[in-house]
């Protein structure tokens, strides 16, 4: 059994991990309408929960402005309602198959929501990374018990995948606090 191949793919899950975080807080814009904003909007269509992107196009034609357009008219109100339920502080006015959202001058207040939801998405990754952690651990006791390795071998891959969670779950921390500072000071 080849460990350090596991501890690549354990890294590659977790540098994953940190991807889909940074992909999540790019829609965090606290100036300009970013249409990343709604990427964590699932819609409820056709007996499931789609993305929203899976359901229309979402543009910015203004910096205050964004807006889907719907590709099937019988989603425009379940669309709407989705964005309107997903937490963001956002409240769309649909439009014939056009849903226009306008973006909220950020208030002492809504910047705090914003941090509220940043935190939320940061232990999200925690708990993805801690996920990893917790696969690569299973991995080793299965190998031990296997007596594909020893129980000195186990301790100390055991240790390496502990310090490559803590390594991740500190970049988590650290682009938390980056997040945190750019949505208080713009």
């Amino acid at each position: 059994m080849n460990m350090s191949a596991d501890l690549n793919e354990l890294e590659k899950r977790m540098h994953g991990a940190m991807d889909a975080l940074k992909k999540e807080f790019g829609g965090l814009r606290t100036g300009r309408a970013s249409v990343n904003l709604l990427d964590p909007v699932m819609v409820e269509a056709y007996g499931q929960r789609m993305p929203l992107n899976q359901v229309g196009t979402v543009s910015a034609p203004e910096p205050r402005l964004l807006t889907v357009s719907v590709w099937d008219k019988g989603l425009v109100t379940p669309t709407a309602k989705a964005i309107r339920e997903a937490g963001l502080g956002l409240n769309p006015s649909p439009d014939g198959q056009m849903i226009r959202i306008p973006i909220p001058e950020l208030t002492t207040e809504r910047r705090n929501e914003l941090a509220k939801l940043a935190h939320k998405y940061a232990e999200q990754g925690k708990v993805a990374v801690r996920n990893i952690r917790r696969d690569g651990m299973d991995a080793l006791k299965k190998a031990e018990k296997d007596h594909k390795i020893s129980e000195d071998e186990h301790r100390q891959k055991a240790d390496e995948v502990q310090k490559l969670t803590d390594r991740y779950v500190k970049l988590v921390d650290e682009a938390l606090v980056h997040k945190e500072k750019e949505i208080k000071t713009v």
